[in-house]
C-alpha cells in the first residue's frame, strides 16, 4: 500500500535555503526535468525560490541561477500521475511547513510544456496577495479536455459560482490556508490509505471564501490519463465530482453569481488552439454507442431521467450523423438527474456512471460537428461551451428543487 510521502531527513540540497516561493515538482523524465528548472529560472530570475522535486538534479544542469533544490519521496501515484491527488496536497502542506514558505506553485506531469511568462503569472496573483488560489486556463485544441468541458466546467461555474475554466488543472498556486485546507481535505483520504483519491481545490476555495484567481498559461501537454477505457476515466471523475456536490450541498443551493460571466469570444482570441476547422469530424462510432445503448440501457435510463428528457433521447436516436445536435438544455438537464441519482442511489453507482458513458458520446458527437465549421450553424468550440454553461447556470434551481424535494418531479 502507498504512504504519504514526507520530506527525507538528507532533503535538502547543499546550497538550499527557504524561500516564502516554493515550487513542487511531480517526477519528471530527465530532460523534462532539465527544461523545467530553466524555465523556472528564466521566471523568477529576480528572487530566489525553492524548488521541490522527487528526481536527482540533471548533471547537465550547472547553473541553477537563484534556483534551490530539495528533494522528498512521493507517495506511489496510483492514479498514474495524471491528475493532483490527496496524497499531492498532503505532501505539499508538508513540505511548505518544513521550509517555511508562504506560496507554493504546485506543477503537474509534462510541465516543461509551460513558458516561463506562465509559470510566473501562477505565482505572482498569490504572492501579491491577491488570490489564494490561482488555476491556469490552458489553450487547448476542440477536441481536448471534453469530460471537463461537458461536465466539470459548466456544472462547477453554475453550482459553486467560479470561473475557472479547468476545476481539476494540474497546475496550481495555493496561499498558505488554501494549501492548510487542501491538506485537510486530503488527509481524510489518506487515512484510509485513498492516497489517489480527487481533491476539487476550487470548489474548496468557494465554500471557504478564498479567493481564486485565473490566469491564460497558453498551449500545455497534458499527461493521458492512467484509465485504460472511457467507462474507468469518466466513473472516476465524475463520481468524485459527483460525491463532492453531494458533500457540498448546503453551500452551492445558497443563490450567488460571484463572477462576471466569461466572454466567450475574447477567451477564443485568448485562445489560439482552438479554431473552428472546416471539416466533417467522423463521429459515427459515437452515435453507434448511443443508439445502442438507447436499445439496451434505456430501462435504465429511465429510473434516472424524466420523460421529457427521455423524449429528447428518443428523438436523438432517429436523427441522421449530418442533422446529429444534443440541444444545451437537454445535456444540463441529463447531468443534474444523474447528480441527483447519484445522491439518492437510485441505482448502483457503478451502473449509474456506467450508463452516462454513451450519453457522454452523444453530447461529444453533437459538439464536434457543432463546432467543426463544415455546416451552416457551425460555431466556435468555446462559444458553445460558454453557451452550455449558462444553460447549466438557468437550470439550477431545477437542481436545487429535485435535491429538496426529490420526488416532486418523478414520473
Amino acid at each position: 500500500m502507498a504512504t504519504v510521502s514526507t520530506i527525507s531527513e538528507n532533503a535538502t540540497h547543499p546550497g538550499s535555503k527557504s524561500s516564502s516561493l516554493l515550487v513542487s515538482l511531480s517526477s519528471l523524465p530527465p530532460d523534462a526535468l532539465e527544461a523545467t528548472l530553466g524555465n523556472l529560472a528564466l521566471a523568477f530570475s529576480d528572487q530566489a525560490i525553492l524548488v521541490a522535486t522527487p528526481d536527482p538534479a540533471p548533471a547537465s544542469l550547472s547553473d541553477l541561477g537563484q534556483l534551490h533544490l530539495t528533494s522528498y519521496t512521493p507517495a506511489t501515484p496510483a492514479s498514474g500521475g495524471w491528475v493532483l491527488t490527496a496524497a499531492d496536497f498532503v505532501n505539499t502542506y508538508k513540505l511548505m511547513q518544513e521550509n517555511k514558505s508562504t506560496v507554493c506553485l504546485m506543477l503537474g506531469p509534462e510541465t516543461q510544456s509551460l513558458a516561463p511568462n506562465s509559470l510566473r503569472a501562477l505565482a505572482d496573483a498569490v504572492v501579491t496577495g491577491n488570490a489564494d488560489l490561482t488555476s491556469p486556463c490552458y489553450s487547448l485544441g476542440p477536441r481536448d479536455g471534453l469530460v471537463n468541458s461537458a461536465i466539470l466546467y459548466p456544472a462547477t461555474r453554475a453550482l459553486f459560482g467560479t470561473r475557472p475554466r479547468y476545476p481539476l488543472a494540474i497546475d496550481l498556486a495555493l496561499s498558505t490556508r488554501m494549501a492548510d485546507r487542501l491538506a485537510n481535505c486530503g488527509q481524510k483520504f489518506t487515512a484510509t490509505g485513498q492516497n489517489a483519491a480527487l481533491i476539487w481545490p476550487v470548489a474548496e476555495a468557494a465554500a471557504a471564501s478564498f479567493t481564486i484567481a485565473e490566469v491564460p498559461t497558453g498551449a500545455r501537454a497534458l499527461p493521458p490519463p492512467d484509465a485504460a477505457d472511457l467507462n474507468t476515466l469518466l466513473a472516476v471523475v465524475a463520481g468524485s465530482f459527483f460525491a463532492e456536490i453531494d458533500a457540498k450541498a448546503s453551500f452551492w443551493q445558497r443563490a450567488r453569481l460571484a463572477y462576471s460571466p466569461r466572454n466567450a469570444a475574447a477567451n477564443a482570441e485568448a485562445a489560439p488552439g482552438q479554431p473552428v476547422t472546416p471539416e466533417t469530424p467522423d463521429v459515427q462510432p459515437m452515435l453507434d454507442s448511443f443508439r445502442l445503448a438507447y436499445t439496451n440501457l434505456h430501462e435504465i435510463w429511465s429510473l434516472v431521467l424524466p420523460p421529457n428528457s427521455l423524449l429528447g433521447l428518443k428523438k436523438l436516436s432517429v436523427m441522421p450523423p449530418a442533422a446529429f445536435r444534443m440541444p444545451d438544455t437537454l445535456w444540463a438537464r441529463i447531468v443534474y438527474d444523474f447528480i441527483l441519482a447519484y445522491r439518492l442511489r437510485t441505482i448502483n453507482r457503478g451502473h449509474l456512471l456506467g450508463a452516462l458513458t454513451p450519453l457522454y458520446l452523444a453530447w461529444v458527437a453533437s459538439h464536434l460537428l457543432l463546432a467543426s465549421g463544415a455546416e451552416p450553424e457551425s460555431i466556435a468550440a468555446e462559444t458553445h461551451i460558454e453557451a452550455l454553461a449558462t444553460a447549466f447556470e438557468t437550470d439550477k434551481p431545477y437542481l436545487v428543487s429535485r435535491w429538496r424535494w426529490p420526488d416532486r418531479f418523478n414520473p
